[in-house]
C-alpha cells in the first residue's frame, strides 16, 4: 500500500472512526465488546485485545482497535515486523495511538466454515503448519492459534492474529486444534461437511477452555 494510501487511511480512522467508536473490556477471557461503529465501516470481528474493522467493503486494509487499557499494540506491532513478507500473514502498514492498520488478508475462518458447512481441505493446515515454523524461525513464539484465528482462503491457510507470538511457553492450542481435525472432523465432516449448531460449537469451545485452564492449573500445581 503506497503511503498516500496509508495516509487517507490514517485521515478516516481518526477523524470518522476513533471518535464514535466505542470497544469496552469486560473480561480479559472473552471478547472486547464493540457497542457502537460509525457510518461507512463495518465490524469484522473482534478478539480478546482489539475489534477489527473495514471502511466500504473489501476494502485491501483493515483496521484493528484495542480495546481501552488492553495491552499488546506493541508487542504485535514489532511481530509483524519480524514476520516481514509472508502469504500466511498479514502485513502491518501503520501503527497509530491504539490501532494497526494491517493488510486485509481473504478468506473463512475455520470456526465459521464449521457454522457454514464449508469444507475445511488439508492444505489449510499444513500451510498454518508451514507458517508457524516461519515465525519460529523468525524468533518468535507462536501461541493461541485456534478456529477463529485461521482463515480457509479457498484452500489456502492464513493466519490472521499473531498478538501473543512474544509470549513464553507453550499453549498446545494449535496442537489440539490439529488433532481435532485429524480424528473427528476428516472421518466424520471432511467429505460431506455439514453445518453444525452454534450452541453446539460454543459449548465445545467453553469445555476446551475449562480443559486448558485446569491443565494449567495442574502444570503450575
Amino acid at each position: 500500500m503506497d503511503q498516500e494510501t496509508i495516509a487517507q487511511a490514517v485521515q478516516w480512522i481518526e477523524q470518522e472512526l476513533l471518535p464514535s467508536l466505542k470497544v469496552t473490556s469486560e473480561s480479559p477471557d472473552d471478547p472486547v465488546i464493540v457497542r457502537h461503529v460509525p457510518k461507512e465501516w463495518f465490524l469484522l470481528g473482534t478478539g480478546n485485545y482489539a475489534a477489527v474493522l473495514e471502511r466500504g467493503e473489501q476494502s485491501p486494509w483493515i483496521v484493528k482497535v484495542y480495546g481501552k487499557d488492553r495491552p499488546g499494540i506493541e508487542e504485535e506491532a514489532e511481530v509483524y515486523e519480524r514476520l516481514g513478507e509472508h502469504p500466511a500473514y498479514a502485513t502491518c502498514y501503520y501503527k497509530g495511538e491504539g490501532y494497526l492498520i494491517l493488510k486485509r488478508l481473504l478468506g473463512t475462518n475455520l470456526y465459521d466454515c464449521l457454522l457454514r458447512g464449508i469444507q475445511i481441505p488439508p492444505s489449510v493446515i499444513s500451510d498454518v503448519d508451514e507458517a508457524l515454523a516461519y515465525a519460529r524461525s523468525r524468533g518468535l513464539n507462536p501461541r493461541d492459534i485456534h478456529g477463529k484465528n485461521i482463515l480457509n482462503d479457498q484452500g489456502r491457510g492464513r493466519v490472521v492474529d499473531v498478538s501473543d507470538f512474544l509470549l513464553q511457553g507453550t499453549d498446545h492450542v494449535w496442537r489440539d486444534t490439529r488433532q481435532a481435525y485429524r480424528w473427528i472432523y476428516r472421518p466424520l465432516l471432511y467429505r460431506f461437511p455439514i453445518r453444525l449448531p452454534h450452541k453446539l460449537l460454543e459449548g465445545f469451545r467453553k469445555v476446551y477452555r475449562k480443559f486448558r485452564k485446569r491443565s494449567r492449573h495442574h502444570l503450575d500445581a
